[in-house]
């Protein structure tokens, strides 16, 4: 049954504050004062864009306004078609056909006959007679029959983003004059929603894209192993302060960190830069214990009129005897976990622990030692990784010690993936992942 939009009320709040919708609105509006001579249908117009612009799903909005425009024009059938940059149909919304496998059958229409000369054109087409008409192309196999048609473009600013269109009043009349304001207005709507979800998907390739670039390339540990993964969050602004960075320090070690810059906007990122080239500057420079070396930082980041702050767990691996040794300090961050190679699972959570740098170059920072047998996995993240908004932390720590322990043999690179996978499909924060690996063998 299509919904009746006359029956909604809209909820205190439910207009949106982008200017897309704004623009939606705006575009109906304009499209719909012809329809002056009938109040119900204009108020039934307006309430269901109401309603639509409180549902971020744009496939949501499309279905819905396919939906709206059959009910209201008291059509047989509806569908929307959404064109891709290149010009192809990629999407099909329809009405009126509810055999799912006959709409699959049918395929994608590309808009070879009348609706290719309605997009061409980029003028309303209302035809009397389809298959009367020259430029009908017939239908494919399994089609329902119409005889009527009446169709729009979907254009935002001369760009043509898709078609909607209606076939077969079920009264038998011709479509109107009405009939064709009042799917110009949706389709006003429709053309606004498909250009407001392209230009986010651009934006959150091209933030995604900043980011990544500003994380580094891991160089050859070996013979430790080690695999990096960075995942954004998955709502704009997708630019983050996390980062993950490793290296070979002068003295032989190893040098690690997993950081998170305070904040989730424009500026984040180029704070993570600046604090991690700082960071990589002083291990390098100077060598000294984990603690002393965030110690510098911290002296560091009060170069800054307001300084930075950052969450972050830095470390040292150095070779002993019996395999490798872990040196680290906590400025804050989540505690590294231990993956034993027998599957055995332990975060290193010291009784004291560093706050943020940024803060207060005064507060000590403290050193913290712990035995990697031959085979260890050292997984260091950022809060993004275990922290979800309807969950405590520490339910997040444990089941991402749960399924690492299952992983504790799998390749790095697997493992990583799995970790960032069983997580969840959206993320509400930025991600970084350092796994490290010691050889199964004694050091030498």
């Amino acid at each position: 049954m299509v919904h009746d939009p006359s029956n909604d009320s809209p909820r205190s709040g439910a207009f949106p504050v982008g200017e897309a919708w704004q623009a939606a609105r705006d575009g109906v509006t304009a499209h719909a004062s012809p329809l002056v001579l009938d109040p119900q249908r204009l108020r039934q117009l307006l309430g269901a864009v109401v309603a639509m612009s409180g549902d971020t799903d744009t496939r949501a909005v499309l279905h819905r306004i396919v939906e709206v425009a059959a009910h209201l024009v008291r059509a047989r059938y509806g569908a929307l078609g959404v064109l891709s940059e290149s010009g192809k149909v990629t999407d099909l919304y329809t009405v009126g056909i509810d055999d799912p496998h006959l709409c699959a059958a049918m395929g994608l229409p590309q808009g070879h006959g009348l609706l290719h000369t309605m997009t061409a054109d980029r003028q309303p087409l209302r035809v009397a007679d389809v298959a009367a008409h020259p430029r009908s192309a017939g239908f494919p196999a399994g089609h329902p029959v119409m005889r009527t048609l009446l169709g729009v473009p979907l254009t935002v600013r001369g760009t043509v983003y898709g078609d909607l269109y209606l076939a077969d009043k079920t009264d038998g009349t011709p479509f109107d004059d009405d009939d064709e304001h009042l799917l110009t207005a949706l389709a006003s709507a429709a053309g606004i929603s498909i250009e407001n979800a392209r230009l986010y998907e651009h934006l959150k390739r091209a933030a995604e894209h900043f980011q990544r670039r500003m994380l580094p390339v891991l160089p050859d540990l070996a013979p430790l192993q080690a695999a990096a993964r960075y995942e954004p969050a998955s709502e704009l602004p997708r630019l983050g302060g996390d980062w993950y960075d490793a290296m070979v320090l002068p003295d032989g070690a190893t040098c690690v960190v997993v950081g998170d810059v305070t904040g989730h906007d424009v500026e984040a990122a180029p704070l993570m830069s600046q604090i991690r080239n700082m960071l990589r500057a002083l291990a390098f420079d100077r060598c000294g214990p984990p603690g002393l070396v965030v110690s510098r930082l911290d002296r560091a980041l009060t170069m800054f009129e307001e300084p930075p702050t950052a969450t972050l767990v830095f470390g040292r691996l150095e070779r002993t005897r019996e395999g490798y040794t872990f040196g680290w300090s906590n400025a804050g961050h989540p505690p590294p976990l231990l993956i034993g190679p027998d599957g055995s699972t332990c975060y290193l959570a010291p009784a004291r622990h560093g706050i943020p740098v940024g803060i207060d170059a005064s507060v000590p920072r403290f050193n913290h030692t712990h035995p990697l047998p031959p085979g260890t996995t050292l997984l260091l993240f950022t809060d993004g990784l275990v922290e979800r908004r309807d969950q405590d932390i520490d339910t997040g720590l444990d089941d991402l010690a749960e399924h690492a322990a299952h992983l504790a043999r799998a390749p790095l690179e697997e493992l990583c993936d799995a970790l960032i996978a069983q997580s969840r499909q959206v993320f509400d924060d930025d991600v970084a992942v350092l796994a490290l690996r010691t050889p199964d063998g004694p050091a030498r």
